[in-house]
C-alpha cells in the first residue's frame, strides 16, 4: 500500500513563505580558516571559498561523533531563501524521499530508497503543487539514481540504479506506472558500505556512467596486505579498481546504454553520490562525500568535474598530495598523479544531490550554476551542512566559491528538523528540494523581486 501523500492544496497544506530581507545577499565571502565555520554562520547569500592551501594537518584526536537528533518540523519552521525568492511545500508525508528527476513532460519522479519504490508526482497547472501521486514501480533494492533515455521529449526508457544493479523500464511520456517488467542492464554492482548508486548518460548518449562508493571509510586494513600481494596489485592496477572487497568501488564506472563494455572511467572518489552532465560542455560532474576520522575540518567534501582516467586520491591521499595517516608512505608513486577537485566544501557536509540551473525563471546570474544538497554532518563538533548551496561559475568554469541558498534546517547544536537530499528543476524553472528527515519536497521559485547578482 502506498503511503498517503499530503498535497499542498486547499485545506490540506498551503504554506507559502516569502524570504525576509534579512536573508538577502550579504556580500560576504569567508575564506581561509573562517570558511570552515559551522551552521551558526549559515544564511542565504553567504559565500565560502576553501582552497587546498587552507587545510590543517590531520588529527584523529579531534575527530568528533555528533549525530543530529531529528525532530518533527513545527508549523513555524521553514527553510530560509534569498530575498526575491519564495518557498512552499510541494509535497509532504513521503517515505524517505531521496533522488529527484523531472521527466520531459514535467512529472516529478522520486526515489523512496528505504521502501524500494519510485513515486511519480504530477504537478498542477503552474507547477506549484502536485495534483496527482502514483506509484511507478515497487520491489526495488535501495533505488537511488533515476535517468531517462534517450534525451529529448520522448524517452523510451526509465533507468533506475538499485544498490546492487541497474535496471530499466519501458517508458512513454506521461506514464504513471511502469509499462512492463524491469530489464536488467547491469546485473551486479558491489554491495554494502555506501549504498547509493547514481546514473548519468553522456551528452551524446553513447556512455552510461554509474557511480559506486567505497565499502569502507579509508580502505582500512590495506596496509596489512603482505608485501608480495601489494607489489602485484601495484603492477596490475596502478590507478584502477581497488583490491578485494573494494574492487570497482570508489569509482565512476562506464558502460554503453545496454550495460555492455564496462570499465572504470575515473577512480579514487570515495563516494560520488550524485552525478550530472553540464549543459553546453557535456562534462561529467560528481558531488562527493570524503572520509571521516581526520578532524573537524578534514578532508573537505567536494563537487568537481570528473575527467576520464583521472585519480582523485582515495584512499591514500585527499585534496591533492595530502596523505591519509592510515596509508602513510604506501603509494609515493601516486603523489603527483592526483586531480584536485574544483570546489571544496566544508568537511563532513555530506554533499548529495546536484543539478545545473538551465532554467529561465531565476535571474540570469544563476544560469549555469550548480545547486547541491548538503545532507549534514555527524563527524564534527559543530555541525555543518543541512542546507542547499549554489556553486558559482564564471564562463562555464567553477570559481571555487559556493554560496548558501537554502538554510534554516538546524535548530541548535544537537537538533535538526530537515536534511536535504535531492535537487531538481521543475518545468517552470523552480528548484525542487527533497529532504528525508521530514519526508518533504520543497519548491523554491523566483517571485520577481531583485535577487542577488554575482
Amino acid at each position: 500500500m502506498w503511503k498517503s501523500i499530503r498535497l499542498a492544496a486547499g485545506a490540506t497544506l498551503a504554506f507559502v513563505f516569502l524570504a525576509a530581507e534579512a536573508g538577502a545577499q550579504t556580500g560576504q565571502v569567508l575564506s581561509g580558516q573562517a570558511a570552515f565555520g559551522d551552521w551558526r554562520a549559515d544564511k542565504p547569500g553567504l559565500r565560502r571559498h576553501i582552497t587546498a592551501s587552507d587545510l590543517p594537518a590531520p588529527s584523529a584526536a579531534r575527530s568528533s561523533s555528533n549525530p543530529a537528533r531529528i525532530v518533527g518540523r513545527s508549523g513555524e519552521q521553514r527553510p530560509s531563501v534569498p530575498a526575491g525568492f519564495q518557498v512552499e511545500i510541494f509535497a509532504s508525508g513521503l517515505d524517505d524521499p531521496r533522488r529527484l528527476r523531472v521527466a520531459p513532460n514535467g512529472d516529478v519522479f522520486v526515489a523512496e530508497s528505504q521502501s524500494g519504490r519510485i513515486l511519480v508526482l504530477r504537478p498542477s497547472a503552474g507547477g506549484g503543487k502536485p495534483a496527482r501521486a502514483a506509484g511507478f514501480a515497487t520491489g526495488l533494492r535501495g533505488p537511488f539514481g533515476i535517468a531517462f533515455y534517450p534525451a529529448g521529449d520522448n524517452p523510451q526508457w526509465l533507468y533506475v540504479a538499485n544498490t546492487d544493479s541497474v535496471v530499466r523500464f519501458p517508458y512513454r511520456s506521461g506514464d504513471l506506472k511502469a509499462g512492463g517488467r524491469p530489464q536488467t542492464v547491469v546485473a551486479k554492482l558491489p554491495t554494502g558500505g555506501h549504498s547509493t548508486r547514481d546514473i548519468a548518460f553522456s551528452a551524446d548518449g553513447r556512455a552510461m556512467f554509474v557511480s559506486v562508493g567505497s565499502l569502507s571509510n579509508a580502505a582500512e586494513g590495506f596496509s596489512k596486505l603482505d608485501a608480495a600481494a601489494l607489489a602485484r596489485w601495484q603492477a596490475e592496477r596502478p590507478l584502477g579498481a581497488m583490491w578485494g572487497p573494494e574492487t570497482n568501488r570508489a569509482d565512476v564506472l562506464m558502460f554503453d546504454p545496454a550495460g555492455k563494455d564496462g570499465g572504470v572511467f575515473a577512480t579514487g572518489i570515495r563516494n560520488c553520490v550524485t552525478m550530472a552532465i553540464a549543459p553546453g560542455t557535456g562534462e561529467l560532474w560528481c558531488s562527493t562525500n570524503e572520509r571521516d576520522g581526520l578532524g573537524d575540518n578534514l578532508p573537505p567534501d567536494y563537487i568537481t568535474r570528473v575527467r576520464e582516467g583521472a585519480f582523485y586520491g582515495w584512499p591514500w591521499y585527499y585534496t591533492g598530495a595530502n596523505q591519509d595517516p592510515e596509508h602513510k608512505d604506501e603509494r609515493p608513486d601516486l603523489k603527483d598523479k592526483i586531480t584536485i577537485p574544483d570546489v571544496l566544501i566544508q568537511a563532513h557536509s555530506a554533499s548529495l544531490g546536484m543539478t545545473f540551473y538551465d532554467g529561465t525563471q531565476f535571474p540570469e546570474a544563476y544560469r549555469g550554476d550548480i545547486f547541491a544538497a548538503e545532507h549534514g554532518s555527524w563527524n564534527r563538533a559543530k555541525r555543518t551542512g543541512y542546507k542547499v548551496i549554489r556553486v558559482i561559475e564564471k564562463n562555464g568554469v567553477p570559481t571555487g566559491e559556493y554560496e548558501d541558498f537554502v538554510t534554516g534546517f538546524v535548530i541548535d547544536d544537537s537538533t535538526v528538523w530537515g536534511r536535504p537530499v535531492g535537487v531538481a528543476l521543475d518545468k517552470t524553472g523552480a528548484l525542487l528540494v527533497s529532504e528525508d528527515a521530514s519526508g518533504t519536497i520543497w519548491r523554491i521559485s523566483y517571485s520577481g523581486k531583485a535577487a542577488q547578482a554575482r
